[in-house]
């Protein structure tokens, strides 16, 4: 089975038992005000658009490659660390404000409706904040116990603090220009945060040995970074259809990804001007993006992103082969790693 295929039958499993732990929510819900009902059938379809579970399956695969197989606990544990995951999500498209999110309305856009941006801002606050504590609860009820439970929930605790943090320095480098050592500052608390919790999460509760977490959690790091390098390209180069959202968006927002950072230490001064002048601009016209673009490709910058990418890419690939993982697990990580890598190519 290719690493597609069984992504896509797991993220099948974590949907369904995704739509039951809403249906239990909602049931709830109802029966203390409608409004709350409205807002979880919400919150339920933003999580359950279509795409792929990257970070649940990260949980997934990496349970199997210790335990053997993928059970009913590790599939409650899927739902936590999908809510986990939008929480964060329905936050950052709030402070970035974003109006789309997969082909949909954006959370906070869900909720605004006839009462307005400020009540849809809150609500988002308020529901991302719940979500975080819903996907706690769901894997403290997911069947495991002890030592490892306890310290899946702290990695969680602590991951979930690591991403607000490069939030912020997100932010921050909206009024700043960072250094590639800034950006690798605030992008080791984002991605890379994010799927070391994940995959360390499946690889606790499968009984990993202590040498393979340390080893898997430097290799999540590495995937992380090639995730964001990759993800941050995307925005300024994929078009609507492909990505779900109108492109450029971060360079609209005065965002610093690393191709940026690389563009505003290797163009000319004629060209820094032009770059810095379109930077943060708000909205861009279709003619302000391919200047961008075309800046980040002449400058040597766009070609320096993907090289990272690759780098950091086969890093990982490197570090996973070094575990006591079984071999499916094995291949799909590094199918995985490497596609976010080379899927690159296309950006010329």
């Amino acid at each position: 089975m290719t690493w597609e295929a069984l992504l896509d039958r797991y993220t099948a499993l974590i949907d369904r038992k995704l739509e039951g732990h809403f249906r239990s929510l909602k049931e709830v819900a109802s029966k203390y005000h409608h409004f709350m009902l409205e807002t979880y059938e919400n919150l339920e379809e933003y999580v359950l658009r279509r795409g792929k579970r990257l970070a649940s399956c990260s949980t997934l695969l990496a349970y199997k490659g210790y335990a053997g197989d993928v059970d009913e606990k590790i599939l409650n544990v899927g739902v936590g660390i999908e809510l986990y995951r939008h929480s964060i999500l329905v936050h950052d498209d709030l402070v970035d404000e974003d109006e789309a999110r997969r082909g949909g309305k954006s959370f906070h856009e869900l909720s605004s409706g006839v009462r307005g941006p400020k009540f849809g801002g809150g609500v988002a606050i308020f529901l991302g904040d719940a979500a975080y504590a819903l996907s706690l609860e769901a894997i403290l009820n997911s069947g495991f116990s002890g030592e490892a439970l306890l310290r899946v929930v702290r990695l969680l605790a602590g991951g979930y603090r690591e991403v607000n943090e490069s939030q912020v320095l997100d932010l921050l480098f909206e009024h700043k220009e960072p250094d590639v050592e800034e950006w690798y500052a605030m992008a080791s608390k984002r991605a890379a945060s994010l799927f070391k919790a994940t995959i360390l999460t499946g690889a606790i509760l499968g009984g990993a040995p202590e040498e393979d977490l340390r080893t898997l959690g430097e290799a999540a790091v590495n995937i992380g970074y090639a995730f964001d390098i990759q993800d941050d390209i995307i925005d300024t180069f994929a078009t609507e259809q492909q990505y779900g959202r109108p492109p450029g968006g971060d360079v609209a927002r005065g965002k610093k990804p690393l191709h940026v950072v690389y563009a505003l230490k290797l163009a000319g001064p004629d060209e820094l001007e032009v770059f810095k002048g379109i930077i943060g601009k708000g909205r861009l016209t279709s003619e302000d993006l391919e200047t961008v673009r075309e800046i980040l490709r002449r400058t040597g910058a766009l070609r320096a992103a993907k090289a990272k990418s690759v780098e950091h890419a086969e890093e990982a690939k490197e570090l996973i082969g070094r575990t006591r993982m079984d071999g499916g697990s094995k291949e799909f990580f590094s199918a995985f790693t490497d596609y976010i890598a080379r899927s690159l190519d296309w950006y010329k």
